[in-house]
């Protein structure tokens, strides 16, 4: 008799017991092989887990994705995006300020700064370095755009820089004397992949008291 129930039918009762299984339980429980149960699946449509390896199987019509694109079923997680990298992916692209690692393990509850890594190095996101975070952007050239100038818009007053940004900041300022505030910040973005406002450059220079501003370092310059 159950050799003539269409796969919805096999998998109904299953799955209206638990809405996620590992594939061999499941074929256990079906009483049939994991190719056969794999098929069913397929037939009826599923969604395997981003979390725990993508280990977990749940029916195409069980999750109720938010508007992020993820579902959780007690610690199992599951993307329209599908797997993990893909998840991530994204994630960023649609996160209109970039996002950290630390923000992105929260939203996915799993640690993800290798993962993350990795997907630059196969050039599928980018990031910067601001603050003490890196911040991940869309390898897509106007979205990262987009993205980093939200990032550039944002206030974050210089009193709140941190001391090795500080530090860095006047380093390159010896390295580099005759930049202006502007062209500062352009250099430290381009060769530190750090994002810096040249009003807060121009106000750590005023707070450690330095009279000799890349403003008059460019002006006498200009006049030899």
């Amino acid at each position: 008799m159950s050799s003539c129930l269409s796969p919805d039918q096999k998998l109904a009762p299953p799955f209206s017991e638990q809405p996620c299984w590992q594939i061999q339980l499941l074929a256990t429980r079906l009483n049939y092989s994991v190719p056969s149960t794999r098929r069913f699946l397929s037939m009826v449509g599923y969604h395997r887990s981003f979390s725990h390896n993508g280990k977990w199987y749940t029916l195409q019509s069980i999750p109720r994705f938010g508007h992020d694109g993820l579902w959780f079923s007690d610690d199992i997680g599951f993307s329209r995006a599908g797997n993990l990298n893909n998840t991530f992916v994204r994630l960023v692209n649609r996160s209109p300020e970039g996002i950290t690692a630390e923000a992105l393990g929260e939203k996915l509850r799993c640690r993800c700064h290798s993962v993350l890594v990795q997907l630059c190095r196969q050039e599928r996101l980018q990031r910067d370095k601001i603050g003490r975070s890196f911040v991940y952007f869309s390898k897509n050239v106007r979205t990262a755009g987009k993205q980093r100038q939200s990032v550039a818009n944002r206030t974050m007053p210089s009193e709140l820089l941190p001391a090795e940004i500080a530090v860095l900041i006047l380093a390159e300022f010896i390295r580099s004397p005759n930049l202006n505030f502007e062209q500062l910040a352009m250099h430290i973005k381009r060769t530190r992949h750090v994002s810096i406002k040249a009003a807060q450059i121009e106000k750590l220079f005023a707070q450690h008291g330095l009279k000799k501003t890349p403003e008059t370092t460019a002006r006498k310059q200009s006049r030899r």
